[in-house]
């Protein structure tokens, strides 16, 4: 490529060299750089994110530089490439040093005509490739095919996710992975990459119906899609015929492509669809991380202390039994005990085993009991015998990982906390890994509702007497008890979340890690035991079972009513403010609540007569503001006319639908003196979750969990249905203090005027000490589109990069926002929240 030549100019004072950094567009980047000196070509220096990534020769031919500077050589242009690994989707840094390490101007990829800077920010991504195509409705299912490549080149693989909408509205979410023979025959590919859906008895029928078939996250239309269809066969073969023409020839293409690009493909991701092959990379993983720990720990003089490992027995599976016993005896870490308590099983095969193994290690123990005592108090007698520093509480059938007790003993060294716990997993009678409970750091509401907590838990000996017994009351939810009496005497920094997965929970067809029916009384068991821990604390709430399930709801029985003011920012949009309103007005049972609409430059007429209409109302009142749209500086603004003590952010397309919608809100905010901001449960109108909180983290700044879910699924252990603490919640619901809301600043109204506001505001509310709840039980309709909206318009682009900037300048150093502790580090924050998994290398 020739260009006109820029005259030349020094690069620095007193520099030798002269050049110009031309264009950086797509991830190539061009220029030239002369050496007055004669002495060859000059070499520069790439850095990325201020490392230094490659070195670059300017000696390629650049004749326009030549004539327009009358050289003798024409070789002193540069190109380079950005590496692949920084096409990530992050936001990086470039610049360009010469020899002498002064910095070369660069000139700006988006304003060609801006002065050069000498860094330039830039942030890139590989977008995925798509082959599909839809089959159409047969015998009433849709059917059809997608697969998928992670990047241009890369293999085709199936099992990717996919939405359908009829008419417009979301009827199913669901992943290509059925068998398509015929597919595989002809491209040569993935063969698990079909879908085949029933519809609905009541879309069937004459009337015709549009179908819309997309990717998912990204909103890729298959190909084939839409179409218009009465639900009925009709004459698709021509289609698959056509269809089948189009395959021949992508085949003759991919046959030609696929042995030059084989080396290159990158390894697919992962899911929890297939756990089982991200755990068989994580665990060799995790093992070196752990040695390498051990290594610089060598020679400080550390104390290993004892840890006592209980063992409650009753008539175990013979092998099961021995696998768990032999799992302790594998441990890295040795200084420890292993109590077995044989609950009066009285079977002499189990007697003969736990004997043998006594005998084969001094450090095994047994206590045999006389007479059946119970998980609890099984438990209880090996408590009793315990007598090392820290007990860890271990299932006669389950597996503890290798390095579990050394992982947890310097956990507890290097945090002091007094109670830990990690993450965990299930085995099933074929050794395959499968549904892993990742947990948060510790999560007290979340708590509440289920006993998240489980495997694996060691405690210190001496907070264990003082929690005391396990109480068979509670049988079948002892160990929620347990964890809540610690709560009691023990402060949030004291226990701590492990964040390695060192425990797997053995699945067989018995346990109640296949069938909660299997122990139902423990879910009585466990209403009460959340009852009366609130109880013991003083606080009045009512407890119940969600569904029949170990999750339990808590209703907050308090009898204040503080002031509620409700802040509406609208723009004409009569008719969608005119419901928010009305549903406000007439289904809201707390009476302690007023609502200010914040009337941003309306310009219809109609508006005009709905602002008179609604200011005549005693609860409402209107607040104009002829500024440019500022979301921040809007809510700002009406927060400066009420003296409230609560203040309730809500978008005008948000409709409540239960009258205790606010007395559930108050209730979760006077829960504790902590609690900073409550956020709601928002449905979309096809009732498929649009929020359920928020996670945090430099690779998406904020994403919605669940999005797109079901309203009648459960979430990743229970998230949709539990009320827990998180680190964000949208504005559009959003309940906060309002001194809490002033210490901190209210919303950034300079920097983050429409996108990230609601996310630095919880971040600051976190910052200071407070925490965020999402209340499943307050429900609203949110009607804002299914697709991103209006950031993705290009007159918007400038800014939302702006807002994207700030964002993270401003907390990428802050734990919250690095890793946030409500969300299990090992899911990724860009993809899909709770499904997608970070690679075990990234850990």
């Amino acid at each position: 490529m020739t260009t006109k030549a820029t005259p030349p100019s020094p690069l620095a004072a007193a520099s030798v060299f002269i050049g110009h950094f031309d264009q950086f567009v797509e991830g190539q980047a061009r220029g030239w750089v002369i050496d007055t000196r004669g002495v060859g070509a000059a070499r520069l220096h790439v850095l990325i994110d201020q490392q230094e990534v490659m070195q670059i020769l300017c000696d390629q031919e650049r004749p326009d530089v030549q004539a327009a500077l009358g050289l003798p050589i024409s070789n002193v242009g540069f190109e380079f490439t950005i590496p692949e690994k920084f096409i990530d989707g992050k936001p990086h840094e470039l610049s360009v040093r010469l020899p002498d390490r002064s910095v070369l101007p660069l000139t700006h990829p988006t304003d060609p005509e801006a002065d050069p800077v000498p860094v330039i920010k830039f942030t890139q991504k590989f977008q995925p490739q798509y082959q599909s195509f839809v089959d159409g409705v047969k015998q009433g299912a849709l059917r059809g095919w997608l697969l998928k490549a992670e990047r241009p080149g890369a293999e085709m693989h199936g099992g990717c996710m996919i939405s359908v909408m009829v008419d417009g509205v979301r009827i199913a979410q669901a992943r290509a992975d059925r068998y398509r023979g015929d597919v595989a025959a002809v491209l040569g590919c993935d063969p698990n990459c079909g879908f085949e859906i029933p519809i609905p008895q009541r879309l069937r029928g004459s009337t015709p119906r549009q179908f819309k078939i997309v990717t998912l996250p990204d909103n890729t239309e298959l190909n084939g899609s839409p179409f218009v269809t009465s639900l009925a066969d009709d004459a698709l073969e021509t289609r698959l015929v056509d269809l089948l023409g189009v395959i021949d020839g992508l085949h003759r293409q991919l046959s030609a492509l696929r042995q030059e690009v084989r080396d290159l493909v990158p390894r697919r991701g992962y899911n929890l669809g297939d756990y089982n092959r991200w755990a068989q990379k994580y665990y060799p993983l995790l093992r070196e991380r752990t040695a390498r720990q051990r290594q610089l720990e060598e020679g400080k003089g550390y104390e290993e202390p004892l840890v006592s490992i209980l063992c409650p027995t009753y008539r175990p599976l013979k092998s099961d039994f021995e696998a768990a016993i032999n799992s302790v005896l594998s441990q890295t870490y040795q200084n420890w005990e292993l109590i077995i308590v044989d609950d009066a099983g009285k079977c002499a095969q189990t007697t003969a085993i736990i004997n043998a193994f006594c005998k084969a290690d001094k450090r095994i123990r047994a206590v045999p009991l006389k007479k059946n005592a119970g998980i609890s108090g099984a438990t209880n007698a090996g408590m009793d015998a315990a007598r090392g520093q820290y007990v860890v509480f271990f299932d006669h059938d389950d597996l503890m990982v290798d390095v579990a007790v050394e992982v947890m003993v310097r956990a507890a060294r290097e945090t002091g906390a007094r109670l830990l716990y990690s993450d965990e997993d299930k085995i099933d009678q074929a050794g395959y890994f499968l549904e892993p409970n990742l947990k948060p750091d510790f999560n007290y509401r979340y708590l509440l509702g289920c006993n998240y907590v489980c495997h694996l838990t060691m405690v210190e000996a001496d907070t264990m007497r003082a929690i005391g017994h396990l109480k068979s009351d509670y049988d079948g939810a002892q160990d929620h008890d347990f964890i809540l009496r610690a709560t009691e005497i023990l402060k949030p920094s004291e226990i701590h979340h492990v964040p390695e997965i060192l425990y797997h929970w053995r699945k067989t067809p018995n346990s109640t890690a296949v069938n909660v029916a299997n122990k139902t009384y423990a879910i009585e068991a466990g209403v009460r035991c959340v009852h009366d821990h609130l109880k013991r604390r003083g606080v009045k709430a009512k407890v119940s079972s969600i569904r029949g399930l170990t999750l339990y709801g808590v209703q907050w029985l308090t009898r204040k009513t503080p002031k509620v003011t409700i802040i509406i920012p609208f723009k004409d949009q009569v008719e969608t403010t005119r419901q928010c309103v009305e549903a406000l007005l007439t289904k809201t049972a707390y009476k302690a609540f007023d609502i200010i609409l914040v009337n941003n430059w309306s310009v219809e007429d109609e508006t005009a007569a709905f602002i008179e209409e609604m200011q005549a109302h005693p609860k409402v009142s209107v607040l104009t503001v002829e500024e440019p749209f500022n979301y921040s500086r809007l809510n700002n603004l009406a927060v400066e006319q009420t003296k409230a003590d609560y203040l309730m952010f809500m978008n005008n397309d948000v409709f409540v639908e239960h009258e205790d919608w606010l007395h559930i809100a108050i209730g979760e905010a006077l829960s504790a003196p902590d609690v900073g901001a409550v956020g709601a449960k928002l449905l979309y109108p096809n009732d498929t979750i649009q929020h359920a909180g928020v996670i945090v983290g430099p690779a998406g700044i904020g994403a919605h969990v669940h999005r797109g879910d079901p309203v009648s699924e459960y979430g990743f252990i229970g998230r949709t249905m539990l009320s827990h603490e998180v680190t964000a919640v949208t504005a559009a619901a959003m309940l906060v203090r309002a001194d809490v809301f002033r210490e901190i600043g209210g919303f950034d109204e300079k920097e983050l005027t429409v996108a990230y506001n609601d996310v630095d505001l919880c971040l600051k509310i976190r910052d200071a000490g407070y925490r965020i709840i999402f209340c499943a039980e307050i429900v609203a309709y949110h009607h804002e589109s299914l697709s991103r909206g209006s950031d993705d318009r290009p007159e918007h682009e400038a800014r939302f990069f702006h807002e994207t900037q700030t964002m993270l300048a401003r907390w990428s150093n802050n734990p919250l926002f690095e890793r946030d502790p409500a969300y299990p580090r090992y899911f990724t924050v860009d993809h899909q929240p709770f499904f997608d998994l970070v690679d075990p290398e990234t850990l």
